[in-house]
């Protein structure tokens, strides 16, 4: 699973640790010591993975996943001193696809790259279809989402889940069983990383966000998938 890996980290000395890990692993790494060159080399050659650092120079982290969340669907693993919950859900929030936080094992890092790597390489048999559910049409081969024609820019994570729920409509999935589609994020992360997701997908496939008709919440239990166009 050889693989291109971007990493933004300001400390030379953290950032060579993590270099030197990814080629034992016969991975190619490529570093930066800002944000502003993490936006400019994704943009150059989009890596088949970013791991960032949230505090950085120039342009900070969050701010880095927030510009390219715009542009692409890079998978992006967050690295960061700051463990509040606040925190984590804020940059799962922004489209990073996991979070950890430091001090941290190098050896944990490279279990999670490869989680990463696994989970956004991860495809069907050729011969399965695309599943529509109403407008819309998700393809789990090449993993993109569309809805009335036009592309929706999914993270990885969100493609997990959607695709999942996707896969058997109308049934109701709790937080925990969403979750475990999910794993790879930080150990300390809640159940609320869900509602964060599912919140993100509602702003790119619902016509109202606050009023969903195919993300659709089960009080006291958890989420659904249905065919919003009978909402209409």
């Amino acid at each position: 699973m050889n693989a291109y890996v971007l990493v933004a980290e300001d400390d030379v000395k953290q950032a060579e640790v993590i270099r030197r890990y990814l080629d034992r692993e016969g991975h190619s790494a490529l570093v930066v010591h800002d944000g502003r060159a993490a936006i400019d080399e994704v943009r150059r050659r989009q890596p088949d993975l970013l791991v960032l650092d949230v505090m950085m120079p120039l342009v900070d982290g969050l701010d880095v996943c927030r510009v390219l969340r715009r542009e692409c669907d890079v998978p992006v693993l967050m690295l960061t001193a700051r463990s509040t919950e606040e925190d984590l859900l804020l940059g799962l929030d922004l489209g990073a696809d996991d979070y950890m936080t430091k001090p941290y094992s190098p050896r944990e890092l490279m279990a999670r790259i490869r989680t990463l790597l696994r989970r956004t390489r991860a495809t069907l048999s050729v011969d399965d279809p695309v599943i529509r559910i109403g407008a819309l049409a998700v393809d789990p081969v090449r993993r993109t989402v569309g809805l009335d024609g036009r592309q929706v820019v999914c993270t990885p994570g969100e493609f997990e889940i959607l695709a999942a729920m996707a896969a058997e409509p109308e049934r109701v999935f709790t937080r925990r069983q969403l979750l475990a589609l999910t794993r790879g994020f930080d150990r300390y992360i809640t159940e609320r990383t869900i509602d964060v997701h599912i919140l993100n997908l509602r702003k790119k496939i619902e016509a109202v966000p606050r009023r969903p008709a195919y993300l659709q919440t089960v009080y006291g239990v958890g989420y659904k998938l249905v065919d919003g166009s009978r909402a209409h």
